[in-house]
């Protein structure tokens, strides 16, 4: 069976929700603590195994590219000054992967910013990873849907479990409830795009990361617009579902949603936390806070 070297970020959008922060620099760039938020997903990729990765871009994306690649005054700065730990981290993130860039010249959608990969990622199965997911899982929440797409050989989609009042934010699944394939484990009946809470057909609303097989190509290809002029992941993968078995996987472990504010800032208050240069003194600084105080100025 073909491994899972690849790896497709979608990285186009214009990431409106965090102006001004992101008039000048994308979103995939803001740091969570001192990594930005990108970098996550590809050392998550790297770590299993694909280091081979596809970034879909758009206008104004060029620092996520300077980000990934060797900078030799930076690092003849820091290696004068004798700075080997931050000269090793730079290098680190340099030498880990290989990159190659598309760009998606519109945004029209997750569906076509995978479409637009199809000819660098060829007739192999390829994952995708969805920045704005950061994941805190081990092994990585990648690697766990690899596991599984090894086992099952068909497309593997991330699901949570999600509350009822979030679950028109997500594409959601519906499952065939008579096949036993493990704890975690589903195979997919139907697949809907972001359904009112009433009409949901279940908990399981899908997450950042796929692991993909080369059909979806041309089911997206057949996959219409919908009313927003956008071709969604979703309904491609409801198209494939009509040819083959599609599966998903309960990932275990912690998801920050860091494209929108409040998830970000949670998720930099987790990352410090789990930094043992930061903990104690980040943790003395929290429970010092006065939340009765900032509650009284809201």
């Amino acid at each position: 069976m073909a491994t899972v070297r690849k790896a497709v970020f979608p990285a186009a959008g214009l990431g409106t929700r965090f102006l001004p922060a992101t008039k000048a620099q994308p979103k995939e760039m803001l740091p969570l603590v001192d990594k930005p938020i990108i970098q996550y997903g590809v050392e998550e990729a790297v770590a299993a195994g694909a280091g081979n990765i596809i970034l879909v871009t758009g206008r104004g994306k060029n620092a996520i590219e300077d980000h990934f690649d060797v900078s030799i005054e930076l690092e003849s700065f820091l290696e004068a000054r004798g700075k080997r730990e931050q000269l090793a981290e730079v290098r680190k993130i340099s030498n880990m992967i290989n990159f190659a860039y598309v760009r998606q010249g519109e945004p029209l959608g997750l569906g076509h910013a995978v479409l637009v990969t199809r000819e660098l990622v060829g007739d192999e199965p390829f994952a995708v990873i969805l920045g704005d997911d950061v994941i805190d899982a081990t092994p990585p929440a990648i690697k766990q849907l690899i596991d599984v797409f090894q086992r099952l050989d068909g497309p593997i989609l991330a699901v949570e479990r999600v509350p009822g009042e979030d679950i028109s934010s997500y594409g959601v699944i519906a499952i065939e409830p008579n096949v036993r394939l493990g704890d975690g484990i589903y195979q997919v009946r139907d697949l809907v795009e972001k359904p009112p809470r009433e009409e949901a057909p279940s908990d399981l609303a899908i997450i950042g990361r796929y692991v993909l097989t080369p059909d979806i190509f041309p089911a997206l290809a057949a996959t219409k617009s919908d009313r927003t002029g956008e071709i969604q992941l979703t309904d491609g993968l409801r198209e494939l579902l009509k040819q083959r078995p599609i599966y998903a996987c309960e990932v275990k472990g912690v998801r920050h949603d860091t494209g929108n504010k409040l998830g970000f800032l949670k998720a930099v208050v987790y990352f410090a936390l789990r930094r043992p240069d930061l903990a104690d003194k980040f943790a003395d600084y929290l429970s010092s806070v006065n939340l009765q105080e900032f509650a009284g100025k809201r």
